[in-house]
């Protein structure tokens, strides 16, 4: 670690829409696809255009119960004068064909009358009501036309677009692959399990890599590796191969944080220090054509800056649609502060009004500050409904405040 580096700190933090700008310019589409079943292809992003092979309905058919006729057979009928038909399993002048919803329509029919305005007697049907040429018929193509363009490629795909797939004759689609991501937990502290004094679980990597899967990506979760500066050159030399490296601990500017010197040796370190809270010590860089991100060690800021950077990351690689976060408007039950220049994130819980603290008219939410809300306290966010988001601009939100509840667990 250069002496330069360990005193300076972190004086100059760049902002968050800045730091994200650098990063998304770092982060490169994959261009690798693959063909999937369309069982497997749900929320899965198409590589190639998708257009219809055939056509929906791919034959002319009823819409309603009842009978297929010429429709000039029906002519003048009426409740007083209904018309008379024989009832026939071939369809023709003066003939009626009975028919249900979604059966073909029988040839030299061009038209049905609904069950509603027939009465059968036997092998003849009376007709109560008009109807005209292709009344009640679903043409071929109604649905979807043969050729019909149907999805662009980037088109993130969901349910009802498959079934629409498969009603089109299609079994597979060509997607992009989901961006591999190397999930790398440091720190010599560090344990799975039965922690001794002086030990911690490790959780940043897990809760991580659960993340990668939840946005797109498909997460590569590696064991632990000490503070040791050629051990971490080494794991991170091991997953170049991976779409995105991302670390989580030893991205600050103390005695133990070597991973931005690591990173700097094997390539450039393009932003170290956003002016973010909590988690200002984020940094990312690029080495041999891989974007590598360095997620602070504290649970609460790597979550943070996981879903402020790792997360759009993810996405343009893999070429996945941004979406915002859903919000609920809520009513601030208390003052937060925030220092200026820093966008924070107020971690909240989301109480329901209920009593005489309503007026009858506000069903807003009430919107909480949690009373842990250290960067290490994994619970301020695990028991949250959400956060608070206090833009650069602002030194925090007065209680009564009408703010927006992020909703960050939420994925598209």
């Amino acid at each position: 670690m250069t002496d330069h580096r360990r005193t300076a700190g972190f004086k100059d933090r760049t902002r968050v829409a800045a730091a994200r700008e650098r990063l998304l310019a770092a982060a490169t589409p994959l261009s690798r696809t693959e063909t999937v079943p369309l069982g497997d292809a749900d929320g899965r992003v198409l590589a190639a255009e998708a257009t219809a092979a055939r056509p929906v309905p791919h034959y002319a058919r009823a819409a309603m119960d009842g009978f297929a006729v010429r429709a000039e057979s029906t002519f003048g009928a009426s409740d007083r004068a209904p018309v008379e038909l024989a009832v026939d399993e071939e369809a023709g002048p003066r003939r009626a064909t009975r028919v249900h919803t979604g059966s073909e329509l029988p040839e030299g029919a061009d038209a049905v009358v609904m069950i509603e305005e027939t009465e059968q007697r036997e092998d003849r049907v009376e007709v109560f009501d008009a109807v005209a040429g292709g009344e009640n018929v679903a043409p071929v193509g109604e649905d979807v036309g043969e050729g019909q363009h149907l999805y662009d490629p980037g088109h993130r795909l969901r349910p009802s677009d498959l079934g629409l797939l498969k009603s089109v004759g299609e079994e597979t689609v060509e997607v992009y692959e989901r961006p591999c991501v190397s999930v790398i937990p440091t720190g010599e502290e560090l344990v799975q399990a039965d922690p001794a004094p002086g030990e911690v679980i490790e959780t940043n990597g897990q809760t991580v890599s659960q993340y990668v899967r939840r946005w797109g990506g498909d997460p590569a979760y590696r064991d632990v590796v000490t503070d040791d500066f050629d051990a971490l050159r080494a794991a991170i030399e091991r997953d170049l191969n991976h779409d995105v490296v991302v670390t989580t601990g030893g991205s600050s500017v103390g005695e133990r944080d070597l991973l931005p010197e690591v990173v700097s040796e094997l390539g450039e370190v393009l932003v170290h220090g956003v002016a973010l809270k909590p988690g200002h010590p984020f940094a990312f860089g690029e080495v041999e054509g891989t974007l590598v991100c360095l997620l602070p060690g504290y649970p609460v800021a790597a979550i943070v800056n996981a879903v402020q950077f790792l997360r759009p990351a993810i996405q343009r690689v893999g070429h996945l649609p941004r979406a915002d976060h859903p919000t609920t408007e809520a009513e601030l039950a208390r003052k937060v502060t925030s220092e200026p220049g820093t966008r924070s994130f107020v971690r909240v819980s989301l109480d329901e009004r209920g009593g005489e603290e309503t007026d009858g008219d506000d069903d807003r939410p009430v919107a909480t500050p949690t009373r842990a809300s250290g960067s290490g306290v994994l619970s301020s966010v695990a028991l949250a409904d959400g956060w608070v988001v206090v833009p650069e601009e602002l030194e925090g939100y007065d209680a009564g405040t009408t703010v927006a509840v992020e909703n960050w667990e939420w994925s598209a």
